[in-house]
């Protein structure tokens, strides 16, 4: 595949290792996304009604601030967008992402790491933001995904 991005967000690392193995497999330039103030371990604590992810995902009109507006989203015309699932849906920091690019003909992939949880309201949202692009369906996998499923994952795209 050419001009292919695969840009991620990973509190944990589960989706940085997810994002790395399916660069390698796509033979994609890698890009992560990071807020300009990264997450502390309090700041991620859902069962913590006051906690900074718990507050800014209950604000669907939340933009945390990215570090950089750097990816490489002009060149690219595939771009894999990784995250890890947060309250059945992308973080807000994915937002973030999606309102500071044109994706105008860009097909943008979703791929998530969860622990058992689907995209739910995400895929719509994303749909929504990526103004432009061509979204295909949104999928799981173990941060552990071998580089089998992997390839055959992305061979049944219709990229």
């Amino acid at each position: 595949m050419s001009k292919t991005v695969i840009a991620y967000f990973s509190a944990s690392g589960s989706t940085a290792k997810l994002a790395k193995a399916l660069a390698e497999a796509a033979n994609g330039t890698l890009y992560e996304i990071r807020p300009a103030v990264p997450y502390e371990r309090k700041d991620l604590n859902w069962m913590d009604k006051k906690s900074r992810s718990t507050l800014e995902m209950q604000d669907p009109d939340c933009r945390p601030a990215l570090a950089d507006t750097e990816a490489p989203v002009a060149q690219a015309e595939v771009l894999f967008l990784g995250f890890p699932i947060w309250w059945y849906r992308e973080p807000s920091l994915i937002d973030s992402f999606l309102d500071a690019y044109d994706f105008t003909g860009k097909a943008v992939v979703p791929f998530f790491t969860s622990g058992g949880s689907g995209l739910g309201e995400g895929q719509g949202r994303i749909e929504k933001l990526a103004r432009g692009a061509r979204v295909l369906p949104g999928k799981r996998f173990s941060a552990r995904a071998s580089e089998s499923e992997l390839l055959s994952w992305i061979g049944s795209l219709d990229l």
